[in-house]
């Protein structure tokens, strides 16, 4: 999938990206707006997790929903 168009599409996309990582809040959600280093980075930070594992089930977000 194409960044730029998760982007564009923020609001649609958000929907889906909360039901993938629901610890995420609708503030943190603001917060993004749709960058994805800032992405990777919640998802590391609020499942504490190491950032190669949040980039990489980003990576299959992208995958499943491209």
């Amino acid at each position: 999938m194409n960044w730029d168009t998760v982007k564009g599409n923020w609001k649609q996309m958000r929907g889906k990206m909360k039901q993938q990582w629901g610890k995420l809040t609708d503030d943190e959600f603001d917060q993004i707006e749709g960058n994805r280093e800032q992405l990777v980075g919640k998802i590391q930070e609020r499942y504490g997790i190491a950032r190669d594992e949040a980039d990489r089930q980003v990576r299959d977000w992208e995958s499943r929903n491209g």
